[in-house]
This record gives structure tokens, sequence and C-alpha cells, in this order.
């Protein structure tokens, strides 16, 4: 399913990958959240799942992907439709402060010999997955803008410095014949690039003007 989504300048999602297992009337889930940035690595999380646990009844899936939630899937794996796949993609959609992506979330299920209901069976995956989530490091992405700043050579590394210790992102320095190109990255705003302005000019007695180098986005600690 797709649907229109705002063009957000940040998000969260999970550091890595994430397991949790849960026993619900006899029956093991076992959840895995991993960070996916294309359905290619979200799909490559199920098969990797489905050779790990080969004997499990069920392996069901849903992801985010993309700044403004613009894929999204979800698949029940044999469970009743609406059972697994859409509560599992509910609780990845409303989890924190709803603006988790670039997230998978496979539930592999043992069948334990209860029937859990369809009730059941949306809760069950509806928890697994939150509680997963909770025990989940996130981290941020920032969209950000950038600029690089040349420099004479012999200037590269104080000026650099000093725009370090004015919490400035450096992305690193470049070199060529005539100059140091250094590259920062700034909140996409108007204030924030005329601050940075202003720490540039003061740092280089207004001898270096910088110049735009589109944007990125950037994890942020």
């Amino acid at each position: 399913m797709t649907a229109p989504h705002r063009h957000p300048t940040a998000y969260s999602t999970v550091r890595g990958e994430h397991r949790n297992e849960l026993e619900i009337r006899r029956s093991r889930f076992i959840t895995v959240l991993r960070r996916v940035g294309t359905e290619t690595e979200a799909t490559g999380l199920l098969a990797q799942l489905r050779t790990e646990f080969p004997t499990a009844r069920h392996h069901c899936s849903a992801y985010l992907i993309g700044a403004g939630r613009t894929i999204q899937r979800a698949h029940d794996d044999g469970e009743p439709a609406g059972t697994a796949g859409a509560p599992m993609l509910e609780a990845l959609s409303r989890h924190g402060a709803a603006d988790l992506s670039d997230t998978a979330a496979v539930v592999v299920r043992y069948f334990g010999g209860v029937l859990l209901g369809a009730g059941g069976l949306i809760r069950a995956y509806s928890q697994s997955v939150t509680r997963a989530l909770d025990g989940a490091p996130l981290l941020r992405r920032r969209l950000l803008s950038l600029y690089t700043v040349p420099v004479a050579h012999a200037e590269a590394g104080r000026v650099e410095n000093e725009l370090r210790a004015a919490a400035t992102i450096i992305r690193g320095t470049s070199y060529t014949p005539e100059e140091a190109l250094i590259e920062v990255a700034l909140e996409a705003d108007a204030d924030s690039y005329e601050d940075f302005k202003r720490r540039l000019a003061a740092s280089t007695a207004g001898a270096s003007v910088s110049r735009p180098a589109g944007t990125t986005w950037v994890d942020l600690d």
C-alpha cells in the first residue's frame, strides 16, 4: 500500500538489528527488527529468517521505507487475512513520535498447538512488534543542506577546527592545487545558514564565501 505524505526533514529508524521473543499461549513469537533502506533489503531480511528458522509455521512481515513513509507493505504469510501483517505495520507506524521509518519487522511464529482466534492473533503480532520496538535502540536522521567552503591550504586546519568548535558538522576536506574545500552540513533553514555565514566570516575575515552543494540525510547520535 502507498499513500501521499508530507516531506519531513527528520525521522527515526532502528539502529542496526534488534530481536525479541514472546511466548503467548504456547506459541513462540520471535520478532526481528532491522534498519532497511530499500524493499530489496526488507525482503532480504525475510529470506534470511526463512533460512534461519525453516521449521516455523509463519514468517510474517511489515516495513516502512522512506522519509515520508512512501513505501508501506504488510504480509500475513498464511495467517488469516489482516491478523498479522496489518497489526505489525500499525505497531511500526504508531511507535514513539510516529515518525519511525526505514524499518522492517519480521515475526517468526512457532505454533504451540493452541488456536488464538483472529483477535488473539492481532494482539499477539501487535504486541510482539511493540515489545521489540520498546527495547530497540533508535537513531535520528535529519535532512541537512551541504556547502563547500574554499580556504587557503595553510588556513584549512584552523578554519575547520573553529567551525567544529562552533558545533558545525564537517563532512570532510578535499584539496585542489589552488585551495582546500571544507564540506559542511547545516540545518535546512535560513537562520542556520545566516548563523553559519557569520561564523565563517569571523573565522576567515570575510575572505571565504560558501557554495551550495545540495542536501543529504545524516545520521545523528
